[in-house]
């Protein structure tokens, strides 16, 4: 309807009719017209990378998308680009766009928008002004108009659609741009002087394409469309099924069966999966499992629509397994009516359009093409097997279409199951049984090899194929024992998730789920592998990073399963997920616990604390090297240690800025009769010597269990020494592991220790005396205990100032010890002249 005004402007009343008229009708594969979904009411917003990264989700008031597309074109450079791959919306976003400006709803700034797509444009011949060609298709500006809409171009917006489609180069190099809006041009040189701005300066434009080499030439904001993610495909699902229950069910088999695939994503294909599965529901019939057998219902559902027998089905299915080789040699090409002669599609070309799409008005310009990748290499696999009269094995079929097809060895895998394929074989003969055993002949050899390296790509491409085939005893048959899965895992991608989960699950146990470094676990991943962790035995996740959704995943997978052992060191864990996982940790098998550089603090130990003495706990062993624990998380902890249902035996608390006011929950632990722990590690901490003597006294108790104590630069002083000394003297003490290296006690400090190894009462095996300012005077003392003791069997002796005055008698204590297996002596100050005299002792490190 024209404004009141004087200017005029286009008929928006003629454009919403005319974009708002249904033309064509939706196809299984093509997916729901954009008029249909506009129509009903029926749209949902896709996914933008900006929406995805500022966590804002469906439920917004204005959909990121509008919001991106408003922005850009209020912005001065006023065009904007939007790529998605197929199937992604992009079509119906942009309908959707002109319907609104139409309906007056947004966009009210531009008078006139013109709504062009370049497959369409691709058939205009001859010559064109600008005038003539925003003239030619839509006939909605009065021609009166034409001038102001000329001298005003910053109310003009052209909407342009499929720019991958596009025929001609829009390289301004490339060829001569015109200015004049009335001069004759070909249409390729009028969109590119378009975009270029040489020709109606200062109009807006919004272009929608997939990822094509075009973009290099376009300027402006560029975003990124994603399509739906699992919030939009719930919310998709629920408006398809009429029944909440339906749509609930559908929505979780999808999640479960293919939601890990990144063509989930695409709108189309989620009109695809709900038209299938409503189908089967309604029938009664069983869902699909695999992506495999999703798209052999398909195939089985648009042959039976056509209504051929059996030899008329086998031909039509060869031939478009022949146009999809052509085409994935050749993934731009779109075929003529020449070419699909050419594959045998004479009988069957006015039936194509239930598999393909077709473009063009006229029967001998006409140009064919497959709605989607996934169905074209589909048909691929099918009439492979489905030939009779190929010589050509697996083997060089995909090395043919190598690089070119990415599920073919994937539908090929699951074909060669017959549960898989008995519905097509029942609608066009038996597969060729020679091909198929091929193919798993090649498998198994292939993934033999494969299993014995060490590329995690290899090995996620081979449980690819498992995980379609659905074939457990070929699981068991493929991973052999020697099969290297304990190979690191990091940064699965969820798809591989789901094919590792399948894997695992098949065996039964894995040794050790080695996840290393995966730079961000999130939610979904864990759930999918939360089976596969509740079965192995040791799960590596150090230096990864989890969310907050992950952690709570593996906590559940932790509580019902077997794991022994869990590495989260370096993983910045944090107090608040760090209390998630030990809800997890209160009913678990786990027995070790590593926790180094997790960025936890005496907040979070009083969970740890009540996980422990839960009595379902197992834990043996928990490192909390590099946590700021402080005296108040050892005081939480000291809690459990003195608990009768606590388990633990191994504790260490390396660096945890810790001071002697820890001291006294300590001892008061160590004293306890319920106290259980053998390894306790307080290095790198300020304990200072009023802390250090509490804990020898606690040590001195009758049977106080700790056998190896870390107190490596913990500010010891010649009293704590000397106390030492009496511990390993007084004959109830069971320390055979002692650490008291940097402490600078000097000879007279460490003479103390010397004396206890000597008497027959200490049992100490290993003694770290590093860096105590130790000089050639103890060594008379030190080589004294050596050969009084019985039990001592390595001595740490770095970083000291021991001279070539000390070497003749160390190398002769060492030779003579027949307990002795080791001395470190490096970095003391020896010069060369004694490397050849130290040499001859093999117990020596120097």
């Amino acid at each position: 309807m024209y404004s009141h005004s004087r200017d005029f402007t286009m008929d928006k009343e003629t454009v919403l009719t005319h974009t708002l008229k249904t033309d064509g009708m939706s196809t299984l594969l093509g997916g729901e017209l954009p008029v249909s979904v506009i129509n009903n009411n029926e749209y949902i917003s896709p996914l933008t990378s900006e929406a995805q990264a500022t966590d804002r989700n469906v439920e917004d008031d204005l959909p990121s998308l509008d919001r991106a597309i408003y922005t850009a074109l209020s912005d001065e450079i006023r065009t904007m680009t939007l790529v998605g791959p197929a199937g992604s919306g992009k079509t119906t976003v942009l309908e959707k766009l002109v319907v609104g400006w139409a309906k007056g709803e947004h966009l009210q700034n531009f008078s006139y928008v013109f709504h062009f797509r370049f497959r369409e444009l691709n058939y205009l011949t001859g010559m064109f002004s600008l005038e003539t060609l925003m003239l030619h298709p839509h006939g909605r500006v009065p021609s009166e108009s034409m001038p102001q809409l000329l001298q005003k171009p910053e109310d003009v917006l052209f909407v342009f659609d499929d720019l991958h489609q596009w025929e001609h180069s829009l390289d301004p190099s490339a060829q001569a741009l015109c200015s004049d809006p009335s001069q004759a041009a070909s249409v390729s040189c009028l969109v590119a002087s378009l975009l270029h701005g040489s020709l109606l300066k200062g109009a807006a434009f919004v272009v929608a394409t997939r990822p094509t080499g075009h973009l290099k030439f376009l300027s402006g904001t560029r975003v990124e469309l994603l399509g739906f993610l699992k919030p939009q495909r719930e919310a998709y699902f629920k408006g398809f099924f009429t029944d909440p229950a339906a749509a609930n069910k559908a929505q979780k088999h999808m999640e479960r069966t293919l939601g890990f695939y990144d063509f989930c994503t695409s709108p189309r294909f989620c009109w695809t999966v709900c038209s299938v599965y409503k189908s089967l529901m309604d029938a009664g019939a069983k869902l699909p499992e695999t992506l495999t057998q999703l798209y052999v219902d398909i195939l089985v559902h648009l042959v039976q629509t056509l209504s051929l027998n059996e030899a008329c089905s086998r031909e039509l299915v060869l031939a478009l397994g022949k146009m999809a080789s052509h085409c994935s040699l050749d993934p731009h090409s779109r075929c003529t009516k020449e070419e699909m002669y050419s594959f045998g599609f004479q009988h069957f070309l006015t039936s194509v359009g239930v598999f393909l799409q077709v473009d063009g008005d006229q029967l001998d310009r006409r140009v064919f093409s497959f709605h989607s990748q996934l169905m074209q290499e589909f048909l691929l696999a099918v009439s492979f097997y489905l030939d009779r009269s190929t010589s050509a094995g697996v083997a060089k079929m995909l090395e043919k279409h190598k690089g070119k097809a990415k599920f073919v060895d994937i539908f090929m895998s699951g074909l060669s199951e017959p549960l898989q394929r008995r519905p097509l074989e029942t609608l066009l003969g038996e597969l060729n049984s020679n091909l198929i055993m091929d193919f798993k002949c090649w498998f198994k050899s292939s993934s033999e090899a494969t299993l014995k390296g060490c590329y995690k790509d290899e090995h996620h491409y081979c449980f690819h194929l498992l995980h379609q085939a659905q074939n457990e005893s070929l699981v068991k048959e493929i991973i052999s024992p020697s099969a290297r899965l304990g190979i690191s895992y990091g940064d699965l991608r969820l798809e591989d998730c789901a094919a590792l989960n399948y894997v695992v699950t098949c065996l039964g146990e894995m040794e050790q789920l080695n996840l290393y470094h995966t730079r961000n676990l999130m939610e979904e991943q864990a759930e999918m592998l939360a089976p596969t962790m509740s079965i192995s035995h040791k799960i590596i996740l150090s230096g990864s990073s989890l969310s907050p959704g992950a952690v709570s995943h593996l906590a559940s997978a932790l509580s019902r399963g077997f794991s022994k052992e869990l590495d989260l060191s370096q993983t910045h864990l944090g107090d608040e997920r760090f209390k998630v996982l030990c809800s997890g940790l209160r009913d678990c098998k786990l027995h070790t616990l590593k926790l180094q550089r997790c960025e936890l603090t005496g907040a979070s130990m009083e969970a740890l604390s009540t996980a422990l003495c839960s009595g379902q706990s197992e834990l043996r062993k928990v490192d909390l090297t590099q946590n700021a624990i402080g005296d108040s998380g050892v005081e939480a902890l000291c809690k459990s240690l003195q608990h009768p249902l606590c388990k633990l035996q191994s504790l260490n608390m390396f660096d945890s800025e810790l001071t002697g006011a820890c001291c006294p929950y300590l001892m008061e632990a160590l004293m306890s009769e319920h106290c259980s722990l053998s390894e306790l590690d307080l290095s790198v901490n300020d304990l200072g010597q009023e802390g250090a003597l509490l804990l020898c006294q606690a040590l001195s108790r009758p049977g106080c269990p700790i056998e190896k104590l870390g107190l490596k630069r913990c500010e010891l002083t010649q009293s704590v020494f000397k106390e030492l000394s009496s511990v390993l003297r007084c004959g109830t003490s069971q320390l055979k592991s002692l650490i008291v290296g940097i402490n600078a006690v000097g000879d007279q400090g460490v003479k103390h220790l010397w004396d206890a190894v000597a008497h027959p009462s200490c049992l100490l095996e290993d003694l770290d005396v590093e860096m105590t300012g130790l000089t050639d005077a103890c060594v008379m003392d030190l080589c004294a205990a050596v050969r009084a003791s019985k039990t001592l069997k390595s001595l740490e002796v770095r970083n000291n100032s021991l001279t070539n005055a000390s070497v003749p008698a160390l190398i002769q204590v060492m030779q003579d010890s027949h307990n002795m297996q080791e001395i470190n002596l490096k970095y003391n100050n020896f010069c060369d002249e004694v490397f050849n005299m130290l040499n001859e002792c093999d117990k020596i490190r120097y």
